[in-house]
């Protein structure tokens, strides 16, 4: 709460910021909405106005764009204490065929000037994402000065706006995605941030790529694994759970931090592993016309947890056959990440076209025009070494 409360501060000086400076000289602060948060969304209920059923009858797709708004009243009211009757956010809905003209059309419905200079976050629902391609859906936030290309990128599982809702009153859902993306740096189950800019070079270069996935569970949002957005169509094609995600950071080496549980056979006790380093090289493989790739994966930790009562902690025959039961883990959450990212989905999200473009470029030009289909062809090897530093404080 007090995080949200120092954003929101800091939102209202940035306002009275300029309104000293000039820029909006003629508007006072209490006229003002900031615009923190989107979300799109495929509409497929019932429409009302005669502009939407003309799109309905046109065949064209509709989207319904939601807008959460920090005002002054949102500010006063959802962040004071005792008794509170209003949220700390206000989600604004209107639907249409494009982006814009929807965006206009919210004018009918508030009394604010939206001020979108300091959006944190675009939220897409599945439905939209896996029938438009994100190129045609994103085109106007890419092309708008006004929205900051640091605002992050998130794949919603259901519906997009019920993400950026909550019965906490002091909370903007908005703000509270941004916290969550900030855990990357202490999980593998979490991506690092997709922002807008990055997500501009990804839907040119035709590669497929990952977005962060977030869903709604008991009424409380969360992040759970990845989406799947294939380079040609640039559409969803499906999710990763979080076990496939963790494979991802380990094929990738983007992990800064994170756990592994293994299992010690003879006791099936668990040996947690925590990780202090990560670096991974995709190595790939050219004889004649027969492409493969190794892995090779160093990481460096410590014994974070152990159960395994008959062993002490400082033998190195235990510490030995810890790094060889987390080295065994990490091999099959790659292998299993892997199996589903080439059998099933047929896609590579991990950058092993990218590798093999650097290192053999005359091949990669030959191959990159249907690079996803030959990538789930594949042979992948993977050489996982691990390296306990640190054994914790307890011991015998």
């Amino acid at each position: 709460m007090k995080r949200t409360l120092r954003y929101v501060h800091l939102l209202l000086v940035m306002m009275v910021a300029l309104l000293l400076t000039g820029c909006w000289s003629s508007k006072e602060i209490e006229d003002l909405g900031l615009i923190v948060g989107t979300s799109l969304d495929l509409e497929t209920g019932d429409v009302t106005s005669e502009e939407q059923q003309e799109a309905r009858y046109a065949n064209r797709e509709l989207l319904t764009v939601t807008n959460q708004l920090v005002t002054s009243e949102t500010t006063s009211t959802g962040t004071k204490t005792g008794p509170i009757h209003q949220k700390a956010y206000k989600n604004v809905s209107e639907t249409g065929d494009a982006v814009l003209p929807t965006l206009r059309n919210m004018v009918l419905k508030i009394d604010k000037r939206a001020f979108a200079e300091h959006s944190k976050v675009i939220v897409i629902g599945e439905d939209l994402a896996s029938t438009i391609n994100l190129q045609q859906t994103l085109d106007f936030f890419l092309r708008e000065l006004e929205i900051r290309p640091s605002g992050i990128l998130l794949i919603a599982q259901g519906q997009a706006r019920q993400v950026l809702e909550t019965n906490e009153p002091t909370k903007i859902p908005a703000f509270q995605l941004v916290e969550m993306m900030r855990g990357h740096e202490r999980t593998t189950k979490i991506l690092p941030p997709m922002t807008i800019a990055k997500l501009e070079g990804k839907l040119y270069s035709h590669s497929s790529f990952l977005l962060q996935n977030v869903v709604v569970e008991d009424e409380e949002v969360k992040f759970s694994g990845a989406a799947v957005i294939e380079g040609k169509s640039k559409k969803l094609k499906g999710f990763l759970n979080e076990s496939d995600l963790e494979g991802i950071a380990w094929i990738t080496g983007e992990g800064k931090g994170g756990l592994v549980k293994g299992f010690d056979e003879a006791s099936n006790s668990p040996i947690v592993y925590e990780i202090l380093s990560l670096k991974t090289k995709i190595i790939p493989h050219v004889k004649g016309d027969r492409i493969s790739f190794t892995i090779k994966i160093n990481s460096e930790g410590r014994i974070a947890e152990h159960w395994v009562l008959a062993d002490k902690t400082f033998n190195n025959q235990f510490l030995k056959k810890a790094e060889k039961i987390i080295e065994k883990e990490i091999e099959r959450l790659v292998m299993k990440t892997l199996d589903k990212l080439q059998q099933e989905y047929q896609t590579d999200v991990a950058g092993f076209g990218n590798k093999l473009r650097i290192e053999y470029p005359k091949v990669w030009k030959k191959v990159k025009k249907d690079w996803d289909q030959i990538f789930s062809e594949v042979p992948i090897t993977c050489d996982v070494t691990i390296s306990i530093k640190d054994y914790g404080t307890s011991g015998d």
